[in-house]
């Protein structure tokens, strides 16, 4: 067990969550209050959807780099296993670019495409 690698994991877990949470209570809503927010496709909603979504996407990129060096600090980062982390951080953040855009932003098709073309057979 590489304890370096494991504290990294765990900083780059710390840091996901930080983003996220801080991102939303001191950037994200202080921004949707304002009346210049671009208006996409008919309003304000979807430019406000996307980029919550993008913002909370950069987290789960964290947490699937987290993953990675986890993987690492244990000793079993296979080709497998790493196929398995990147086809798993993509998968989810199809799940938050369709949830977040209520399927209007295609993202989530290209992220769930890659997902699927990682996951090793």
């Amino acid at each position: 067990m590489s304890a370096p690698l494991l504290a990294a994991a765990a900083l780059g877990v710390f840091l996901a969550m930080a983003h996220s949470y801080l991102g939303e209570r001191y950037i994200l809503t202080r921004l949707f209050r304002r009346n210049e927010v671009p208006k996409l496709f008919g309003g304000t909603e979807f430019t406000k959807n996307t980029l919550r979504f993008a913002w909370h996407i950069t987290s789960v990129f964290g947490l699937g780099f987290a993953a990675m060096l986890a993987v690492l600090a244990s000793g079993g980062a296979t080709p497998r296993a790493q196929a398995q982390i990147i086809s798993g951080t993509c998968a989810a953040c199809g799940l938050v670019a369709l949830v977040g855009s209520r399927g209007r932003h295609l993202s989530w098709v290209v992220f769930f495409a890659i997902a699927a073309l990682a996951w090793p057979t």
